[in-house]
């Protein structure tokens, strides 16, 4: 058994067909100062023949990804296109006359070499891009094939050092089972594309491996655990064939529990609303019966392109989300960007601490032209349905002040322009810093709700990084010193009638549920993929049975105690995959 990563949940069980490592090598090749001309003919022509290619990649995977998805080949082209980029290969060639294909080459390798050695997880797998881009353009000025593929009518377990996008592009998903890959990150664009096209997928083998892979080794990859097997002995074949089987049909049952009402067995009635990021996901949203979008990152819309998105571009997402909702809420998230989510064409200062430093609302604040056209985009969007508008990262109430005046200043706008808009749309603020926290009673009176966002503030009161895999360890949202904020939020917000859900991680996790009951919450946002088992558990709850708990809770000096009282709330055993319950009043 080797542990990686999980970046894709799901089973996978097959033969591993393995893409080889593989590097550009060739010599040295100068040219005469008269062939110069030449070589820079030959270099835009290999940018014409990749950009063209990797518009045809795009149309031809729109179908798997969608529109929003594909955007990945934005970046792709941009790169091409990025005037840095160009100039160095130009430079090399100019200056030490040596021939298109070695200028690129040494571009390439300059600018990988440059991101990889950056503190910055996103900054790394940004390279990965630059060499998938690079690698094609080499291919167009060598004339070189591209490397071996699957078979088209084998199923398989693809393995490889590494991937790229466009290598991802031409993957049959009927016949690929699941991705091992010995680098990577679970933020990566080929990651992002596995869960789109729900591939299984785990990385991070890199140096855990006594052997290399090799094609035809019979392997069980658990992206949920990230976990791989290498030609496993039958015993454990048979355990996961089993636990596949069960996964398959416990998720078959729990699809029935999809549109029955989300409550306790008492009556006390929770909305499960979802986290999205794309357009894409509302199919599941849908299917899986949620209340609604409790948070929407809007962050995706602006990533894996060239320029910022523009008025009608955002307009016309938010509007379609809104509709095909019918009527239930979206709250859509102003932009948060900084941090480890970057954008290649917005120039942030570097910082030794980023999720310290310039980010979300802060910047937003600076740069009141991006800020305003998104809004008024998701005000226009407000006519077309139930939209709600929430700002990210607010510590105090000078910035609540601030971001109000702007979204007033773009209702103005709108109403001079004669452009519809619902004048009630609400206002609500993420609480995910501890200064927020010891301001929610000031904050809890100057907004319509309040969204904890679990997974930064437990990161904030705890100092843990959890990107970092010295501390990730200490990252723990069920620490004594997190329950009492999540006390204090909510004792604030009901004081002044100020609604509140949670998002993050933790809405997903069922152990959490008695937490939120005994606080009263009536909204959990979560992945999509969590909705039907949080419901499940909620059926087989009893809210009368929570009362008392923060009075056990409150006496906690650890997490370990506080999971402890935690289980003897729930029914079902937590180590386990629960059953699907259905209410005695229902009906499946």
């Amino acid at each position: 058994m080797i542990e990686g990563i999980g970046a894709s949940s799901g089973i996978a069980m097959g033969k591993a067909f393995v893409i080889p490592t593989w590097e550009w090598d060739f010599p040295d090749k100068l040219i005469d100062v008269a062939d110069l001309a030449y070589e820079f003919e030959r270099l835009y022509d290999g940018i014409h023949h990749s950009k063209v290619e990797i518009e045809q990649i795009k149309q031809e995977f729109v179908s798997v990804l969608g529109e929003e998805q594909t955007q990945i080949f934005d970046a792709h082209l941009a790169i091409l296109e990025d005037p840095i980029f160009m100039s160095e290969v130009q430079g090399i060639m100019q200056r030490q006359y040596k021939a298109a294909e070695v200028a690129v080459k040494e571009a390439i390798d300059k600018f990988v070499n440059m991101f990889d050695l950056l503190d910055d997880h996103y900054m790394k797998e940004r390279a990965l891009d630059i060499k998938d881009v690079g690698n094609r353009l080499l291919k167009h000025l060598l004339g070189a094939l591209e490397e071996t593929l699957p078979p088209k009518n084998q199923p398989y377990i693809l393995v490889a050092k590494e991937l790229i996008p466009s290598q991802m592009v031409h993957l049959d998903v009927n016949q690929t089972m699941g991705i091992v890959t010995m680098m990577g990150g679970k933020t990566s664009h080929v990651a992002i594309m596995a869960r789109a096209m729900s591939v299984p997928y785990v990385l991070g083998l890199e140096g855990k491996l006594q052997t290399p892979i090799q094609n035809g080794d019979y392997l069980i990859i658990d992206g949920d655990e990230g976990i791989v097997y290498v030609n496993p002995e039958e015993e454990i074949i048979r355990q996961y064939e089993a636990r596949r089987e069960s996964w398959k049909a416990v998720q078959e049952q729990l699809q029935k529990l999809a549109h029955l009402p989300s409550q306790t067995e008492d009556g006390w009635q929770m909305n499960l609303a979802a986290n999205i990021s794309s357009v894409k996901e509302l199919d599941l949203v849908i299917r899986n019966g949620a209340s609604g979008v409790g948070l929407f990152r809007t962050e995706f819309l602006y990533m894996d392109r060239s320029t910022f998105p523009q008025e009608e571009e955002q307009f016309v997402v938010y509007r379609e989300v809104a509709e095909r909702l019918q009527g239930k809420p979206v709250v859509i998230r102003t932009l948060d960007i900084g941090g480890d989510k970057h954008l290649d064409y917005l120039a942030l200062p570097e910082e030794e601490n980023p999720s310290l430093g310039y980010r979300a609302i802060r910047v937003m604040l600076d740069r009141t032209d991006l800020f305003k056209t998104q809004l008024r985009a998701i005000l226009r969007a407000s006519h077309y349905g139930s939209v709600k508008i929430m700002y990210p990262m607010i510590s105090s109430l000078e910035e609540l002040h601030r971001a109000n005046e702007l979204l007033e200043e773009a209702k103005q706008e709108l109403r001079e322009a004669k452009v519809p808009f619902s004048e009630e749309v609400e206002v609500g603020i993420m609480i995910e810093l501890p200064a927020s926290v010891m301001i929610s009673d000031l904050l809890a009176q100057e907004v319509d709700f309040f969204s904890i966002g679990t997974n930064d503030l437990v990161q904030y009161v705890l100092a843990v990084d959890r990107m970092n895999e010295q501390v990730a360890h200490l990252y723990d949202p069920y620490h004594p010193a997190v329950l009492r904020m999540l006390k204090m939020i909510v004792d604030n917000a009901k004081r002044f009638k100020t609604h509140v859900s949670v998002c993050g991680e933790l809405a997903g996790d069922i152990r959490a549920l008695p937490i939120w009951l005994s606080l009263g919450i009536k909204e959990l946002s979560m992945s999509v993929q969590a909705i039907l088992k949080v419901k499940n558990s909620l059926l087989q709850s009893k809210y009368s049975d929570t009362e008392g708990i923060w009075d056990e809770l409150s006496k906690c000096t650890s997490s370990s105690a506080v999971i402890k009282v935690l289980g003897r709330y729930l029914e079902t055993d937590l180590a386990e995959e629960t059953k699907p319950h259905w209410p005695a009043s229902g009906c499946c």
